[in-house]
């Protein structure tokens, strides 16, 4: 899978050349900040959780939002329990530093969570620790064939990051 995956995924929307790699690497918030040069919370991470059954749920979230636990577990009715690295390549295809929701190995739900829609646009990676792509969150939606937005995040509203 990894990033050939995802430039074929794109293909289908003649955007396979925007996908931008790196010499650097931009497998963590920070990096991927860095390297492109914007702020962490435009960075669009991409969290795996194991699901009410054998799939994986990705949940897209802006770089400087926490998953919240009451909040994950209201909407999806248990607790938010993170993959381990192996269970995410084998769920998603792509390694940990460039999951995203795109060019993955098996079909997956995934949500996009409200923190992102303050930007006009974000960069979610691309399948490899050293790739991205900007998109809208409109593009995001569309391209990651999200089921829905959701707010299970906190820690990135300025009244909850001053608390």
């Amino acid at each position: 899978m990894t990033i050939a995956s995802v430039k074929e995924h794109f293909r289908a929307y003649n955007r396979e050349q925007d996908v931008l790699e790196f010499d650097t690497s931009s497998a963590t918030v920070d990096m991927a900040a860095e390297t492109i040069g914007v702020i962490p919370a435009r960075i669009a991470k991409t969290l795996s959780f194991r699901g009410a059954d054998e799939n994986a749920v990705l949940i897209v979230a802006a770089g400087d939002a926490k998953i919240g636990n009451k909040k994950f577990k209201d909407l999806f009715g248990y607790k938010a329990r993170m993959l381990g690295s192996e269970e995410v390549v084998v769920q998603t295809g792509h390694p940990i530093g460039g999951v995203c929701p795109f060019g993955l190995a098996h079909e997956l739900d995934v949500y996009l969570d409200v923190s992102m829609k303050r930007f006009e646009s974000l960069f979610p990676a691309c399948g490899s620790p050293n790739s991205a792509i900007e998109l809208t969150c409109d593009e995001l939606a569309l391209y990651s064939h999200a089921n829905d937005w959701v707010d299970v995040c906190k820690g990135w509203q300025e009244e909850e990051a001053s608390t």
